[in-house]
């Protein structure tokens, strides 16, 4: 069964260590809607569980407790409707000493679904654990949910009964770029590496998006079908996505509305402006969530103190969502997508979604560098002038404009490679006016930076460089063969 699973081989690593443990396991798999933590799961122990039972989507207390009855027939012929969870747990707790040695696998998939209102579910749980599972030797607790809040407040970072009781965390991250390519060979798709990089700038690696996907169909056409057709799967992705994950996520949706308007990011208190939300606890609690489900990123630019710290969209349907489907009424024309592609919005949209790309895959850019032995450090850097240096006649020319540089990588041997991510459907041709512009913004972050580390700038790009004088400057290009191992 194990064949059938992309990736994920650190995962399925600790996950069977976890199971072969000499000690009783409570593990916690929690990551994004749609990123396969079920799949893992059932095709790694389908046929050894004890038990498995999964929460039904807004169902009442009653309904869950009869789909826990049902799943006891099943898995111990046991044919009683406890009254409560903290029964149902005691039928589960005696069904299972009377079993043989071994370990003895618990999976209860979507949890959060079970905590329905006044049901106490999660002191029955932590009941059942503390006061009977904890004390064995072989029970595996496996519990997985998209409701990724509700897992990293009540089980995770719980602070009630179930504090410090998980043994292991597992997050379960999108398909790399490698790993993309992997899902759809197995499945009979001929796509080039530079069409699967247009596929994941929209879809990312999501395996259940990729899933949707018609291997009779070019890219364009299945991202048309789903997302622009009347019919398509994911026109309504977007609302059920933050549904599921958010349990009380308006104001969630304020920070991702609000940082969509600006592609590199903001403060903290360009978001509460935006967002029109209170300095307070709960938006560190916002921006925790929407980054340990990995929907944004927080960085502090080279130079800067934590207190300049930005935050930034780095979910890939979040970004294609905004860019093109929020507000965007498509139900009568045809081949939408297909008729946004090569215009000046299709391309700006690339440039920045191709940057995402490269950011999710830092460690393969390290590793295409050669400087994967050394301790380094990526950020990016911002310039903005003050008024008096762009009034200021003495000043240099260089300081007087903004500058930007997206991708930096600080070495410890004093280096700092500058990594230009460029987006083309063909190779990249630096010319004349590129190459000053990126002259300009070295020598304005040598002056403002004051770095005495040596500079050395790299190209990212899906096809490579045209071979001119310009990018034989570069120190190293990293193309989509580097990008995908």
């Amino acid at each position: 069964m194990e064949k059938a699973i992309i990736g994920r081989h650190e995962e399925i690593r600790r996950l069977k260590n976890y199971v072969a443990s000499d000690h009783s396991e409570f593990i916690a798999v929690y990551g994004r809607r749609r990123v396969g933590k079920t799949f893992l799961i059932k095709e790694l122990f389908d046929s050894s569980f004890t038990f498995r039972l999964t929460g039904r989507e807004n169902a009442r207390m009653g309904d869950e407790l009869m789909n826990f009855s049902y799943a006891m027939q099943d898995y111990f012929g046991i044919d009683t409707l406890p009254k409560d969870w903290t029964e149902a747990f005691r039928m589960l707790s005696r069904a299972i000493e009377h079993l043989s040695e071994g370990p003895k696998i618990i999976f209860i998939d979507e949890l959060p679904w079970l905590d329905t209102p006044k049901s106490k579910f999660v002191g029955a749980l932590e009941f059942f654990w503390n006061s009977w599972a904890y004390y064995r030797r072989d029970i595996k607790l496996i519990v997985c949910g998209s409701a990724t809040t509700w897992m990293l407040n009540k089980i995770i970072n719980a602070r009630g009964g179930l504090h410090n009781r998980t043994t292991h965390q597992l997050l379960l991250l999108p398909f790399t770029l490698r790993e993309t390519e992997i899902y759809f060979q197995q499945r009979g798709f001929e796509y080039s590496r530079p069409e699967i990089i247009s596929c994941y700038m929209s879809m990312g690696g999501i395996p259940y998006y990729l899933s949707l996907f018609e291997n009779s169909k070019s890219v364009a056409e299945n991202i048309n079908a789903l997302c622009f057709d009347r019919k398509g799967e994911l026109i309504h992705e977007f609302d059920r996505l933050y549904k599921s994950i958010f349990k009380r996520g308006e104001n969630h949706l304020a920070v991702i509305s609000a940082l969509s308007n600006v592609g590199k990011g903001m403060t903290r208190y360009d978001i509460i402006a935006n967002a029109k939300l209170s300095n307070n606890g709960n938006l560190s609690t916002i921006l925790n969530e929407l980054e340990a489900c990995d929907f944004i990123r927080s960085y502090v630019p080279f130079g800067k103190k934590k207190k300049d710290k930005l935050y930034q969209i780095i979910d890939q349907f979040t970004l294609f969502f905004f860019h093109f489907m929020r507000n965007k009424n498509t139900a009568d024309e045809k081949d939408y997508w297909m008729k946004r592609m090569n215009t000046p919005a299709y391309y700006t949209w690339c440039g920045y979604a191709f940057e995402i790309v490269c950011l999710h895959h830092i460690n393969q850019i390290v590793e295409g560098l050669g400087i994967s032995g050394t301790i380094y450090s990526p950020c990016s850097w911002i310039y903005r002038p003050t008024d008096a240096v762009r009034s200021d006649a003495m000043a240099d020319e260089d300081l007087k404009t903004g500058a930007q540089i997206d991708l930096l990588i600080d070495r410890n041997d004093k280096t700092i490679t500058v990594c230009e991510m460029k987006y083309s459907d063909n190779l990249y041709t630096i010319d004349i006016n590129y190459n000053e512009r990126v002259q300009a913004r070295l020598r304005t972050f040598r002056s403002v930076t004051k770095t005495k580390k040596s500079l050395a700038v790299a190209y990212v790009t899906p096809q490579g460089l045209t071979n001119n004088m310009y990018a034989r400057r570069a120190i190293k290009q990293i193309t989509a063969e580097q990008l995908f191992k």
